[in-house]
């Protein structure tokens, strides 16, 4: 009994290690993102105010209404966030067609040329991942696999026109089979997108958006 009770031990420190290290595929070889373990479903990474990189948004001469139909796309991809991290599928694929609505609506003729260059770069792919996570309401590991990309252009987005508030950039190294994925955040708390409930506090803040 001692022995098992040895083990298991050793086998939580070491998923503790990995959500909070940050490190390369060969440190957490063997980890399934779809397995559900009571041992890792607390492990919590900290992250120090010192360790977070502050990111200034690039254009501070956006129109008002532009930012606004920019800060309403970047709101809906933050109710995709929070309903994956509460694995709630239904509620992800519901953000992700109102965002589809909302990247529609958007008036580019509001933004300058450099502006609608930066934006014309990722509205296609961002699209494309919301008519993806908007039309699989019952598949939450299809969802998180586009989250993973829309959350790369959101990001470029965030950092290119703001969101009419700080945001946090957040990254687990043990997403996407152990190869990590980053998501934005409207809180510091972390909250895993692509754990759930499994991991919920997986992960670090890497840098906010202000």
């Amino acid at each position: 009994m001692n022995k098992i009770i040895s083990a298991i031990t050793i086998v939580s420190a070491l998923v503790f290690s990995a959500c909070n290290s940050g490190g390369t595929k060969n440190e957490h070889e063997g980890h399934d993102m779809n397995k559900t373990s009571n041992d890792t479903a607390q492990h919590v990474s900290t992250t120090d105010d010192k360790d977070v990189k502050i990111i200034s948004v690039a254009f501070t001469n956006v129109d008002a209404k532009a930012a606004a139909s920019i800060k309403e796309i970047v709101d809906h991809y933050l109710h995709i966030k929070n309903a994956l991290a509460n694995d709630n599928a239904s509620e992800a694929a519901s953000g992700a067609r109102a965002m589809e609505n909302a990247v529609t609506k958007l008036d580019k003729s509001l933004l300058t040329a450099e502006q609608k260059t930066a934006y014309d770069a990722n509205e296609d792919e961002l699209k494309e991942h919301a008519e993806h996570i908007g039309k699989n309401g019952d598949n939450i590991k299809h969802q998180r696999s586009h989250f993973v990309m829309m959350s790369e252009v959101i990001y470029e987005l965030a950092k290119n026109f703001g969101a009419g508030r700080p945001l946090y950039h957040d990254h687990c190294p043990m997403a996407r089979d152990n190869q990590g994925a980053m998501w934005l955040s409207e809180v510091k708390e972390i909250k895993n997108p692509y754990f759930g409930s499994e991991m919920f506090k997986c992960g670090r803040v890497e840098e906010m958006i202000k």
